[in-house]
């Protein structure tokens, strides 16, 4: 019976012995079998896919897949085998979708607030041109500077962030919110004048 059910679909949802295959994959990827994370990836890429391609931005969606595969495979030792293989996947590729659209949105807001900077503070044609957005930062110490380009203009995790700058989570997550704030204050301040 189950032989008859491995290759069936029903509604689009794979049959219950495919999730079985792709378990006993990331059960073998988790070992450190590459062959079999490069499996796991060629039956599960068409439908991360099709989400990201639906929830990211148009011409991004490769780096979207490949973003949602680094993480799963830094995150494969923790599969706990709670929901289907598929699902643990699509969940990774929306979290990756969704941290691209805060992202994107975040850099948008930083745009607008830099030009607006810019135009509150126009240099005459003759000067020259200054990098406001270097500008702005440099209003920032620098550890919260560092913290910030990391993950608002480099498109950082916190994870990575962290591990780049050498420091926890925790604090990254700390410097970001105050040098958000801090950038708030000396925009708000600079249209005040």
């Amino acid at each position: 019976m189950l032989e008859g059910r491995a290759s069936s679909q029903h509604d689009g949802h794979v049959a219950d012995a495919d999730d079985d295959v792709l378990a006993g994959l990331v059960a073998a990827a988790a070992e450190g079998d590459d062959v079999a994370f490069g499996e796991l990836v060629r039956a599960t890429q068409d439908v991360v896919w099709r989400l990201c391609s639906a929830l990211g931005s148009r011409g991004e969606e490769e780096d979207l897949v490949q973003e949602t595969y680094l993480r799963a495979v830094r995150s494969i030792d923790r599969y706990r085998g709670e929901a289907p293989v598929r699902v643990w996947l699509l969940a990774i590729a929306r979290n990756v979708c969704a941290d691209h659209v805060r992202r994107r949105q975040r850099q948008r807001r930083l745009i607008e607030r830099a030009i607006h900077f810019s135009d509150r503070h126009t240099l005459h044609a003759a000067d020259a041109t200054p990098d406001l957005t270097g500008d702005l930062l440099d209003v920032l110490d620098p550890d919260r500077k560092a913290a910030f380009v990391a993950t608002q203009v480099l498109g950082l995790s916190y994870e990575d962030a962290a591990t780049v700058l050498g420091c926890p989570i925790g604090t990254i997550r700390s410097r970001v919110a105050r040098a958000r704030g801090q950038l708030l204050a000396a925009v708000e301040q600079s249209e005040a004048q």
